[in-house]
This record gives structure tokens, sequence and C-alpha cells, in this order.
């Protein structure tokens, strides 16, 4: 278990910075943000349909075995990043390879490191080792947002922007190696037989990813790299500014996810994912309408503070209200519809960002929340996990 556990703190460390650097390395290109959104799109398009295939597979090969192929991915990623500048090519690895502009955990490794966690602690402590997983992925990107401010510290040694925006994402190919090295260490899996990845949980799964995928056609609106955009639009903000600021709240988020355990403990997992999720979402509307660059942080500090206590709570309550076999599978389906369907909703948010209207990718992210909360709700608030019945 602790080698997922480093794995994740070295992958999330590497989405900290690309995230952040991703928009300004196109800006710096040429690009417009419209170009920006459809990478940004791609990629997450491109990272759904990795996670369905190896979810798929999860339950018939050894888990090990394809989270090294992944870590092989994403050294490959950064490595073709840090060589291309055609944005065809771009466009292109966006879409094959590893880069998360998101800056979370969406993404092929997501469903195989749910199994391999899942299947490692008893069910009631399973919602606390996803919040520890999730607590050190969060802290790892956070430090990873500060690593972002790399460029400006380079400058006065002569190094460009294009240069040193190069040189993070050789790192980053750099900690798939390592990350690779941590899932060496796993044990492998033995295979299990089954006719069907989806058997008597299908109508559950199924139900959970179309909710699912509401939340992140919501949340694509406002992915780490277009929040980051929006900041440098609206009130001019620094690369390093920007760092500080996903900096802190990456800590907020990070330590919202034990508490969530703690919570989702005394009230249930599916009135934690509701009730703290309904307050972030008025955060990120008030944001929009913020008259200054203070007031706004504030608001989207307070957000990061609760936005993600369905983090933990929501992979958890997956985990638990499938069978062992199906695990892989509804980890990747559940993954999938939030990837396929936060696919879409950059590229929109990049053509709202050229026409103008800066504020309305905030407002749709807020606002379809809200709705999906209240549909979680009413459809799950009756289906408890083991430990809750």
């Amino acid at each position: 278990m602790n080698s997922i556990f480093v794995a994740r703190a070295l992958r999330d460390f590497g989405d900290g910075f690309v995230a952040i650097l991703l928009p300004v390395y196109l800006i710096a290109l040429g690009l417009s943000a419209f170009d920006v959104g459809l990478v940004a799109t791609l990629a997450l398009f491109g990272s759904a349909l990795l996670t369905l295939g190896v979810g798929f597979l999860g339950a018939r090969h050894d888990v090990r075995t394809l989270l090294l192929a992944a870590s092989a991915l994403m050294i490959a990623t950064g490595l073709a990043y840090a060589s291309a500048n055609d944005y065809a090519v771009l466009l292109i690895v966006a879409f094959v390879g590893t880069i998360n502009p998101s800056g979370g955990s969406t993404s092929v490794f997501v469903p195989l490191e749910h199994t391999v966690l899942s299947g490692a602690v008893a069910a009631a402590r399973r919602t606390w080792a996803f919040a520890r997983y999730s607590l050190i992925g969060a802290l790892a990107g956070a430090i990873g947002a500060l690593a972002a401010a790399t460029p400006d510290w380079l400058a006065p040694l002569g190094i460009g922007t294009l240069a040193a925006i190069k040189i993070m994402f050789g790192f980053y190919a750099f900690l798939g190696l390592l990350g690779g090295l941590a899932y060496h260490r796993i044990v492998p899996t033995k295979r299990i037989q089954t006719s069907a990845p989806l058997g008597p949980s299908r109508g559950i799964v199924y139900k959970l990813a179309a909710l699912f995928s509401i939340d992140a056609f919501a949340g694509g609106f406002v992915v780490q790299s277009l929040l980051a955009l929006w900041l440098f639009e609206r009130f001019g903000l620094s690369l390093a500014a920007a760092g500080a600021f996903f900096f802190c709240s990456g800590v907020l988020a990070a330590f919202s996810f034990p508490v969530a355990a703690w919570i989702g403990g005394r009230i249930g997992l599916v009135n934690t994912m509701v009730f703290t999720h309904i307050p972030s979402s008025l955060c990120l509307i008030a944001a929009a309408f913020a008259p200054s660059v203070e007031w706004a942080l504030a608001l989207l500090l307070v957000r990061a503070a609760l936005s993600q206590m369905d983090v933990p709570t929501r992979s958890s309550y997956v985990m638990a209200v499938v069978t062992a076999a199906e695990r892989p599978a509804a980890a990747s389906v559940t993954a999938v519809s939030r990837s396929l369907a936060s696919a879409a909703s950059p590229a929109l948010a990049g053509a709202l960002f050229a026409a103008g209207l800066q504020a309305w990718p905030l407002l749709l992210c807020g606002g379809l929340k809200i709705l999906y909360d209240l549909m979680l709700l009413a459809a799950f608030r009756r289906i408890k996990p083991p430990e809750e019945r």
C-alpha cells in the first residue's frame, strides 16, 4: 500500500506544476485561449479512453504490470512535450499521453490504484485509507504548484520561459520513472476468473457514472489550467502568485480529506459528498463577481477547503457498493464517465474566454455542480455501504 502512496505523491507533484505551466507554454508558443481549451479537452478525452481500457483489463491481468505500462507512458509524454513545438504534435501527445490539465487525479492510474488500495484494507478502514491516499496526493500537488514558478526563478540565470518549461516537462518524465520504480514493489496480483467485468452491481455503477459525469462536466469549466488562465487574464496574476495560490488551495483541499472521512463516519458517505459540495459551489459562483483579486482568492480558498471532501468519500463509496471482482471495472467506468464529461467543457470554456465572457465558466460550473448534488442525494441516500448498514 505504501508503494501506491509514494507513486501517487510523485505523479500529483508533476501534475501540480504541469497544470499551471501548460497554458503558459501554449500561449508562449503563440496559441490562443481556445487552443489551450482544445488541448485540455483532448488530454481529458484521451485519458478517458485509456482509463476505460485499463479498468476492464484490470480484472484479468496483473495490476502491477498495467501500472508499470502507465508509468512508461508518463515518461514518454514528458519527453515528447519537452521536445515538441508543433501544435499538431502537442494535440496528439495530449490525446495519447498522461498530461493532466485538471491538476487532480483523473487518469489511467486511478482504477488500478483504487483496486490495490481497496483490497488492502478492511471495510471499516477503507474511507480512511482513501482519505490518506487523497491527502498525500493533494499535498504533493500543492507543492508541485509552487514548482510552477521555476521559470521565474531561472530567468535571472538567462534561461527563457520556453526553455525553462521544457526543462520542467523533462522533470515530469523523470517523475514517471520514479513512480514506475515504486509500482515495481507491488506484489503481483492473481488473475480473477470472471465472465464479465461488471456483474450484479452493473445498474448501480452505471447510475453513479451518469451522475458523476454531470459533476465532471461542470468541473471541466474550471480545470486548474483554465482557472489559472482566468486569474492571469482577469487580475494579471503572476506565475509566482498563481503557484502560491494553488499551493494554498491544494493544502486546504488535502487536509479536508481526513475531515471528510471523519464526517463520513458520522453522517454517511453520500451525505458528506452532498453537504460539503454545495457550499463550495456557491463560493465559486460568488468568486465570478468578486470586485478584487483579494476577494476572488479568498472565495476560491474557501471553495478549496470544501470542494474536494467528496473525493475520498466518493472513491470509498464506489468500492463499497460493488463486489471485489467488479472493483477495477467499477473504478474505471466511474472514472471514465468523469473524464469523458470533463473533456467536453474545457474547449467550451476556452471559447467563452475568447468571447470575453470570463465569468460564465465559473457560473456554469457552480450551477451544474449544485444540480448534481441534489440528484445524487435523491438517488443514493438509501443505498448504504456495509459499514453504514
